[in-house]
């Protein structure tokens, strides 16, 4: 069984800073692409932030160059940081990873989701 759990989240104010952090845990073999979605009060679900297993990056249009993704293969974990959010950025953020477990199969697990909320 595979778990994914979400911390960091509450509020903070336009201008501050955040860090989310997400960390699988179960019979993993191994964890390819990372991602971090939100889904905003009667919006669909997007993606903010995506990252490979060696680093690569891609991010929604509304996040560059205000919100980082990274991630710490050795302890399975995903981060978000939240660097100048935006009152648009309040929803609630999931993580989702691409997990290989036993008998050698992918799938794609998601967290229970963090709720942010950026006030003014």
């Amino acid at each position: 069984q595979v778990q994914l759990v979400e911390s960091g989240g509450g509020l903070v104010q336009p201008g501050g800073s955040l860090r989310l952090s997400c960390a699988a845990s179960g019979s993993i073999l191994r964890i390819n692409d990372m991602e971090w979605y939100r889904q905003a009060p009667g919006k669909q679900r997007e993606l903010v932030a995506g990252i490979t297993r060696g680093g690569s990056t891609n991010y929604a249009d509304s996040v560059k160059g205000r919100f980082t993704i990274s991630r710490d293969n050795a302890k399975n974990t995903v981060y978000l940081q939240m660097n100048n959010p935006k009152p648009a950025d309040t929803a609630v953020y999931y993580c989702n990873a691409r997990i290989l477990t036993m008998p050698l199969r992918w799938d794609n697990y998601w967290g229970q989701g963090t709720q942010i909320t950026v006030y003014s």
